[in-house]
């Protein structure tokens, strides 16, 4: 039913925690199934510099997280806005049809932490000017 990838991913989990003066957390959850996923992440020259989950879930759910902060770590800000529900799919060797909805929100939860850095960072700047 899942890959070896998947597996692996699930088994041993990279990346598993929190930062705690983390510079954006991302939270999604899916209220159909219960998944809840967070993503927190430190932004140096632009850059995610670290990045941690913590996940409620199943088990594509713990992979997913697993895959998408090791897709995203030391990728620039936009470059890791393009990292879609899809490409974990694909970079997990694929999905089963069931689990792509629900399972797959961590791409979702990444989008949200870099969204809230960015939130942070605007409001830096207002109040610097």
């Amino acid at each position: 039913m899942y890959s070896d990838k998947v597996m692996e991913n699930f088994k041993n989990p990279k990346n598993t925690g929190e930062i705690p003066d983390a510079d954006g957390v991302g939270t999604v959850g899916n209220p159909v199934c219960g998944d809840m996923m967070t993503i927190f992440i430190k932004v140096k020259d632009n850059r995610i510099e670290d990045i941690k989950f913590k996940t409620f879930g199943c088990g594509a759910a713990i992979a997913t997280s697993s895959m998408t902060t090791q897709m995203a770590k030391g990728k620039t800000l936009e470059e890791a806005l393009k990292i879609s529900r899809k490409d974990v799919a694909s970079e997990l060797n694929g999905l089963p049809p069931v689990k792509m909805h629900c399972s797959n929100l961590a791409a979702d939860a990444l989008h949200a932490a870099i969204q809230d850095y960015l939130k942070k960072q605007q409001t830096k700047n207002e109040v610097k000017k």
